[in-house]
Order: structure tokens, then sequence, then C-alpha cells
């Protein structure tokens, strides 16, 4: 007779091998999620510094008083940011450009650095 017993296969060890095949890219997804997470921080950072530099430049502040509100309203880097102003009537529009590092591990190493951008108008106060 034939012994059903000898066909039962052996599963020990399954999951193991499950879990290294899967963990990989759990990780990568939630090291891209947190990288992401902080692309947006920076962009809100960034948006609300190009209104911190509208209101200084509506006033007439100059051009080094604009940069320092921009830069005093994010605690960015000096050299990762850029801000430009223009005038146009009675309205200044500010725009910045800041230059996010993408630092998270093995995240950082596959994408370059990315640049966010805000921009504000206000009416200029004369």
């Amino acid at each position: 007779m034939f012994n059903h017993r000898r066909v039962v296969k052996n599963d020990s060890g399954q999951a193991t091998v499950e879990l290294v095949l899967v963990l990989p890219v759990v990780v990568f997804l939630a090291l891209s999620l947190v990288q992401v997470g902080l692309v947006v921080r920076s962009a809100i950072l960034v948006e609300h510094a190009a209104r911190e530099g509208a209101r200084a430049a509506a006033v007439g502040d100059s051009s080094r008083k604009i940069e320092n509100a921009v830069i005093g309203s994010t605690g960015f880097s000096p050299a990762a940011v850029r801000v430009q102003r223009n005038f146009r009537g009675d309205r200044v529009t500010v725009e910045v450009f800041y230059t996010d590092p993408t630092d998270v591990p093995m995240i950082g190493n596959l994408f370059p650095d990315i640049v966010v951008s805000g921009s504000a108008t206000m009416r200029r106060e004369t």
C-alpha cells in the first residue's frame, strides 16, 4: 500500500523566505513615504517663507531684509535658498526656491535633490 505520511511536504522555513523577499520592499516603501513627507514639509515652509518675504517687500524693505525674512521664517540654510522679487505696478511678487536634499537612507542615493518653489503677491504699501 501507499503511505500518505511520506508524501506530506515539510513547510518549515516558508514564512522566513517570504519575509526575506517582502521586507526590503516594505522598508523601501516606508522610507519613500518619509521622503515624500519631508518634501511636503519643505513645500509648506517655502510657501510660508514667500508670504513673509512678500510682507517685507510690501512695506518697502530692502533686498537684504526680504532675504532675512525669508530665511528667518524657515530656518533653511541660506546657501540652499534663492529669493526673487518682482514689482509690477502696486503689487510685489516674491518667489522662493529651495533645494531640498534627499537625505533619507537608500532613497537619497536613488533620487536627486528636489527644488521646491513658492510665491506670494501682495499690494505695496507706499
